[in-house]
């Protein structure tokens, strides 16, 4: 069963720079559930199927042009009927007032009313798009997330198997931390997930035989993240001889992350490799197949050997050559 997440009113209050024009005293703090947000014009005119009472309601120009328009005895009827609907929170935008019967309704009903000088539609972006990030799955994975050269790498691996070695040699590179030991991973769309590090352990970072460091006080403000996109994974596992590895990379390997497939490898670990560099040129390759080219299938091409190319990659790797070439 999927966890649902909630977001107080509160903290949406805060980030959205909101005025306050009235909120209900009650015991429990109010809780926002739904990143989608509604329009209330068909409510205005009196339609309530399908209408959802836990999104946050924006009313704009268009919605106050039509209230203006009523009679007082109008206003007030609409405005019974809509907010005895007890929606979790109606913003106005532009900077416009509730108007008087607006909030005696509000109050009668305990229904938050919240004022932003903001256009409808900008700031009707900007909630979703906040509430998308405050509202998304999440799990929390061991390991470390480092942006390289723009790619979001997820380094996984048991205790002790050179992650934080590898990210603070990478970070000296010029490259940037964003999480290490615990990596919060959140889906923020169908298409992207997101990782960041707690708060309390925010930019530390843990060297055995060294202890605790502080990433940003040794190495500056440039060299952490706060958020970062995970772009591809890598397994890093102590070398056996064995295991046979991947030495062509004609395999598109993906680990399963809430729902959606991440390009991943595996990279076996013995003294004297220089992990730093590997993860760079991989986190480059996963850029470039995100582009279309793939080195292995061009080699197989030269070789008189396309026939084992995939039929898709092998139109993937044509179109690349033509548009760069």
């Amino acid at each position: 069963m999927s966890i649902q997440f909630t977001v107080p009113l509160t903290k949406v209050i805060s980030a959205m720079k909101l005025e306050v024009a009235y909120m209900p005293t009650t015991e429990t703090e109010i809780l926002i559930s739904s990143a989608d947000s509604n329009r209330p014009g068909l409510q205005l005119a009196g339609f309530f199927d399908f209408f959802d009472n836990q999104r946050v309601q924006i009313i704009g120009k268009s919605e106050m042009a039509y209230l203006n328009q009523l009679s007082p005895e109008q206003e007030e009827q609409v405005l019974e009927r809509y907010l005895a609907a007890r929606p979790v929170a109606v913003i106005q935008t532009r900077g416009n007032q509730p108007s008087p019967v607006m909030q005696e309704k509000a109050r009668k009903y305990g229904v938050p009313l919240l004022v932003t000088e903001a256009t409808t539609t900008s700031f009707a972006a900007s909630l979703t798009a906040y509430l998308n990030i405050e509202l998304a799955p999440r799990i929390t994975r061991h390991g470390v997330l480092v942006e390289v050269y723009g790619e979001g790498v997820l380094l996984l691996g048991d205790s002790g198997v050179g992650k934080s070695e590898a990210a603070i040699e990478l970070v000296k590179r010029g490259h940037r931390l964003i999480a290490d030991d615990a990596v919060e991973i959140r889906r923020v769309s169908d298409k992207t997930l997101v990782g960041s590090s707690p708060a309390n352990i925010r930019h530390f970072l843990e060297l055995r035989g060294i202890g605790i460091i502080n990433v940003r006080r040794i190495f500056g403000i440039g060299a952490v993240k706060v958020t970062g996109r995970i772009d591809m994974l890598m397994n890093l596992e102590i070398w056996s001889p064995n295991k046979t590895y991947d030495r062509m990379g004609m395999e598109e390997e993906t680990t399963d992350i809430l729902g959606l497939a991440i390009p991943s490898v595996t990279i076996p670990v013995k003294p004297g490799r220089n992990l730093a560099m590997i993860i760079e040129v991989a986190a480059m390759n996963n850029r470039q197949k995100k582009l279309g080219y793939n080195a292995a299938h061009e080699l197989l091409a030269r070789l008189g050997m396309a026939e084992d190319i995939p039929r898709v990659q092998r139109h993937a790797a044509t179109d690349y050559e033509e548009f760069f070439y």
